[in-house]
């Protein structure tokens, strides 16, 4: 397939930079915005790396959230968009820029495939989820309401579990670093949750952009040797370090009564970890029709195992 002209929007984020970075690994022609300082504050580190980009090729394209004709003109010179706007304050933030940017889009008929910030659980399963965790997924159901009553051609990406917060800490709450003596297991440790390496979403994610199968569709990563419980997880880890750890494992009940009294973040945060490792929410459905799975359409991705990822951290 031929070269793209790319823009990610929220190239300097997390997930964002990975995206630019495989965008450009792959030779496609890539953008990203440049906002204000008024508009982000006073960020050097987000200056840094736009200029660092500037440097490997990427054009940077000056544009505001609260200038609907510069969005405009920023998404009509390029054919993918890529949103990876931050969903930390997703309620306040992330919904309401996603929305300024599906307008911008419907303006522009160039544009052919337009992947919103998702990234993780796959909200249009998740209409049963605890609240208040539960508007995280309403808000990417709304986002993507209105991409399709624009008629907008998109791909979905459903990511699952980054490592770098999942993995590396074996699913702890409360620590980016693995245990060492003492680890808590939700339930019995055994409900299976699927872990990406970020570099390998970005890289899939790329993949997707210009592929016929997964237009309209939404693109579920499942590598299948990264499909592991908290257990399994924990099993890795421990034979890196040659040692045993002492283990807690936490009830459902128990579990959900941390949430009272807890800070509005906290409690989504706890609810998401709920759906994950007491009931599985990743894994315990069968991908219909509506979606395709990663790795099986681009075998040739050498995807990053979590028995390699460990070892960084040993």
């Amino acid at each position: 397939m031929g070269k793209k002209k790319v823009l990610v929007v929220g190239g300097s984020g997390y997930i964002g930079r990975r995206i630019v970075k495989a965008s450009l690994a792959e030779g496609h022609e890539t953008y990203v915005i440049q906002r204000p300082e008024a508009e982000v504050g006073l960020q050097i580190e987000k200056v840094q790396m736009l200029l660092s980009f500037k440097k490997q090729g990427v054009r940077i394209l000056r544009a505001s959230f609260s200038d609907h004709n510069s969005l405009v003109d920023a998404v009509k010179k390029v054919d993918v968009v890529i949103s990876a706007i931050s969903g930390v304050h997703i309620r306040t933030h992330c919904i309401t820029l996603q929305l300024k940017l599906v307008q911008a889009i419907k303006e522009a008929p160039n544009v052919m495939r337009f992947l919103p910030s998702e990234f993780g659980l796959d909200p249009a399963r998740m209409g049963d989820a605890l609240e208040p965790g539960r508007v995280t997924f309403e808000d990417k159901m709304a986002v993507r309401k209105a991409i399709e009553e624009a008629n907008i051609p998109y791909t979905y990406i459903s990511a699952n579990l980054f490592a770098g917060y999942f993995a590396g800490s074996l699913s702890q709450m409360d620590s980016l670093m693995p245990p060492r003596d003492k680890v808590s297991l939700f339930g019995d440790g055994t409900k299976k949750a699927v872990f990406l390496d970020e570099d390998d979403v970005a890289t899939y994610t790329i993949k997707a952009i210009d592929d016929s199968r997964t237009l309209n569709k939404t693109v579920y990563l499942r590598p299948p040797e990264n499909i592991l419980s908290q257990a399994e997880l924990i099993g890795i880890w421990e034979k890196l370090i040659g040692k045993e750890l002492e283990k807690t494992y936490i009830p459902p009940e128990g579990f959900l009564a941390t949430l009272k009294g807890l800070d509005y973040k906290l409690q989504v945060a706890i609810g998401h970890f709920y759906h994950i490792f007491y009931e599985g929410c990743l894994t315990n459905f069968e991908i219909g029709e509506d979606g395709v799975e990663a790795s099986k359409l681009y075998p040739e991705v050498n995807y990053t195992r979590m028995h390699e990822y460990l070892k960084i951290y040993a």
